[in-house]
């Protein structure tokens, strides 16, 4: 696996971590980490051995959100108005499609947070397909109390994740919020006494995953993502679709070889 500068990847068997490293900064995102983020993420999708992928933060909290040295970065750069709204509309693009590349990526992606998850790190997380926290978690939506509406991906996939209300609630407080209380909106999924029971919890549960048909997890992770575009007619005719190509497969036939012989399936993702 390549090396980065602030982003580490980690291979545990079966599940790929994704480190934010940067804990002296508060994992705070350079701009280094918003170009390797998506690197690192094609990486561990490409990897053969790697059936799940969990994003965590090294230090005292997952991110603290953008580094704000960046938004002096991000002032409109150009020789007229035109070229300006050019340039600063390519840099939110960019910035975006960091985020997206998690959203995108054809395995599981599980987030573990813990300490201060801020700003952008809401945009993270809501990119990932499920989120775990520790108790000491710290979440917040901080971009309209820095008078900035949002703009790389909280607004569009927050809503998908938590009720509309809470959703308004978040964004328009830009309030801290504590780990029950994401728990009970359904921000995340579960929360664990301290880190070391955070990432244990998240790699035991990678693994779970990893135990199934990597065909039958990716394609689900696929059909659910187009059917949040579609009508229920048409996201059930692309399921239909789907399996009419990618049914065969020779994980079907060592899931039935294993029932009937009452083991354990061993898949191998064909």
């Amino acid at each position: 696996m390549s090396a980065f500068e602030h982003v580490e990847v980690d291979l545990k068997g079966e599940v790929g971590w994704l480190w934010l490293d940067r804990p002296d900064k508060g994992n705070a995102l350079s701009a280094d980490m918003w170009a390797d983020i998506p690197r690192a993420v094609a990486e561990l999708a490409d990897h053969d051995e790697v059936r799940v992928v969990v994003v965590g933060g090294r230090g005292e909290s997952f991110t603290v959100g953008i580094d704000l040295a960046m938004l002096t970065g991000l002032q409109s750069q150009g020789s007229s108005v035109a070229e300006q709204k050019r340039h600063l509309l390519g840099e939110i693009r960019r910035l975006q499609a960091t985020m997206t590349s998690l959203a995108d990526c054809p395995k599981p992606v599980i987030a573990a947070v813990h300490g201060y998850c801020l700003g952008a790190g809401m945009d993270l997380i809501t990119a990932c397909d499920i989120r775990l926290a520790a108790v000491d978690a710290v979440f917040s939506v901080r971009e309209t109390k820095l008078a900035l509406v949002a703009d790389v991906g909280t607004l569009q996939r927050l809503p998908g994740v938590v009720a509309a209300g809470h959703a308004a609630e978040l964004v328009y407080t830009g309030r801290d919020i504590d780990a029950a209380r994401a728990e009970k909106i359904g921000l995340v999924n579960d929360v664990y006494p301290d880190v070391e029971s955070l990432h244990a919890a998240a790699q035991a549960l990678g693994e779970e995953i990893a135990t199934n048909s990597p065909l039958a997890v990716q394609g689900s992770k696929s059909v659910m993502r187009a059917g949040e575009d579609l009508s229920t007619a048409h996201a059930l005719e692309h399921v239909a679709l789907w399996n009419t190509a990618f049914l065969h497969s020779n994980d079907l036939e060592e899931a039935m070889k294993a029932f009937v012989e009452k083991r354990p399936p061993d898949f191998t993702g064909t």
